[in-house]
């Protein structure tokens, strides 16, 4: 990632679950920085610069996005709709993290171009391996475009034709 920190933008209303997923990524060092937020509107906010994120000079943008579906104030599938339309945000990797192993959620967020589909483990040490193999892929290892401006560069990619 040419030594830039590595943020997540994690989106989890349990806070049992954001304990485990901070606490996986600390030990194995996969992250510089996790925002967690609690709810699909906070999400939205802090995305595009609202509400108490509107003056903060200091808000990141993510290097890839976990987001629960199933969250307070609005849905994790109309968050992740949102986030794929607007174009400074769709190039971001959205991985749907979620108890849900339900068919129709997981084509929902495939139909509204989630980059992945997980469900969490039970197993605290499968969870724990889980998010250390997706750091690994999303941070270390996929490859995004030079343009990209979720890497907080000013030129954006050129749509496709």
């Amino acid at each position: 990632m040419n030594g830039e920190p590595l943020v997540i933008l994690l989106v989890e209303d349990n806070p049992d679950h954001a304990e485990l997923i901070v606490r996986s990524f600390e030990e194995h060092r996969v992250a510089n920085k996790i925002i967690h937020v609690s709810d699909g509107e906070a999400a939205l906010d802090y995305l595009f610069h609202r509400g108490e994120y509107a003056d903060d000079q200091s808000v990141a943008r993510p290097h890839v996005i976990l987001l629960d579906l199933r969250l307070p104030k609005i849905d994790g599938l109309e968050v992740l709709k949102e986030i794929k339309a607007a174009p400074e945000l769709r190039r971001i990797p959205v991985v749907a993290l979620t108890t849900s192993e339900s068919e129709r959620d997981m084509m929902g967020a495939y139909n509204r171009h989630v980059n992945s589909y997980l469900v969490k483990p039970v197993d605290f040490e499968k969870f724990g391996k889980l998010m250390d193999d997706l750091g690994f892929y999303w941070l270390a290892w996929n490859r995004k475009p030079p343009c990209d401006a979720s890497a907080g560069s000013p030129q954006e990619c050129p749509e496709e034709a």
